[in-house]
């Protein structure tokens, strides 16, 4: 049977990969620290066989105990605090570029070769074409987030090429739905329900994102995967829809589907804080040409989060806000 380590396998995206994992009869270990995973996120996959590795990535003797007997690494542990990066530099440094460093050589001793890494639709920066393909031009770097993970997908395509890994490397829009814990959704949702009369939103509302329902997500990679096999290169795919939505436009998807009117105050600028992309908007055309599509629109995922927050309010309101 073949074997898995998931890094952050205890977070949004990382623990349901692993349910997935699980449901097609592999081998699963999880890597996580719990900094910003969560335990009740990987009780059924505990149940079901996984095992745990309690810890850092950065800890090399637990990340080479947990890797030992895997095939493959979805190594998607990673610092995403883009808006508070610049705070401490160091923080997307270490968890993000050397983690992923040191990932590639435990997995060169123990003799693993594929890795499904989670980057990022922020490498794009302010992109000059949009839609904006993986082949596109790369504009200069807008936030340390993005950076660290340029780094990252650097090092897997040096490792692909000179011995023989397979790297699939995944840019993602923000990921929503059941387990999501971090972004705008749910700090409006938190704000609105300590104050339903008014709600403040960071940059002009007129920022244009792109989002993607965490099952889409964990099928396109999954997609991916199973085209490559262990083909040594390095391959780069674009995960989102093909639509978007402005901070507006989401804002009142929320209001709405909570039955509220606020007053929306807004702090003006055409972005949120520095590295915040006023537009993302990604050409999808080549994980489509594997057979996959998205199977919720934005605002149905937004929807199906919010039916979330209100199952699980105890996981909801025990996370400290992101941000807007």
């Amino acid at each position: 049977m073949e074997r898995v380590l998931i890094t952050g396998g205890a977070g949004f995206i990382g623990s349901t990969v692993a349910d997935r994992l699980l449901d097609e009869g592999v081998d699963v270990a999880i890597l996580d620290d719990f900094r910003t995973g969560r335990r009740e996120f990987i009780v059924d996959a505990l149940q079901r066989g996984a095992e745990l590795f309690e810890g850092d990535v950065l800890d090399g003797a637990l990340l080479g105990e947990a890797i030992d007997g895997c095939d493959t690494v979805f190594h998607l542990q990673a610092n995403a605090d883009v808006r508070h990066g610049l705070e401490n530099p160091r923080r997307d440094l270490e968890q993000n570029t050397i983690a992923t460093s040191d990932v590639l050589e435990a997995m060169r001793a123990v003799g693993a070769k594929r890795i499904c890494f989670s980057s990022t639709g922020s490498v794009y920066g302010d992109a000059p074409i949009v839609p904006t393909r993986e082949d596109g031009p790369f504009p200069i770097q807008t936030s340390l987030y993005g950076a660290s993970k340029v780094a990252g997908e650097g090092m897997i395509g040096a490792y692909a090429h000179g011995l023989g890994f397979t790297g699939l490397i995944f840019r993602f829009v923000s990921v929503l739905g059941e387990r999501y814990t971090h972004g705008h959704v749910i700090d409006f949702y938190r704000a609105l329900k300590a104050d339903p009369t008014r709600l403040q939103v960071l940059g002009d509302g007129r920022q244009t994102k792109s989002y993607l329902y965490v099952q889409d997500c964990v099928e396109a990679m999954l997609t991916a995967a199973a085209h490559h096999g262990d083909d040594p290169g390095a391959y780069v795919y674009n995960l989102a829809t093909d639509e978007t939505v402005t901070v507006d436009e989401s804002v009142a998807t929320i209001t709405a589907r909570l039955g509220l009117t606020p007053e929306v105050q807004k702090s003006g600028g055409d972005r949120g804080w520095a590295g915040d992309s006023p537009l993302i908007h990604l050409d999808t055309e080549r994980i489509r040409s594997l057979g996959w599509a998205p199977t919720l629109t934005i605002r149905d995922a937004i929807a199906r989060t919010l039916e979330w927050f209100e199952a699980e309010p105890a996981i909801v309101f025990d996370q400290e806000p992101s941000h807007s």
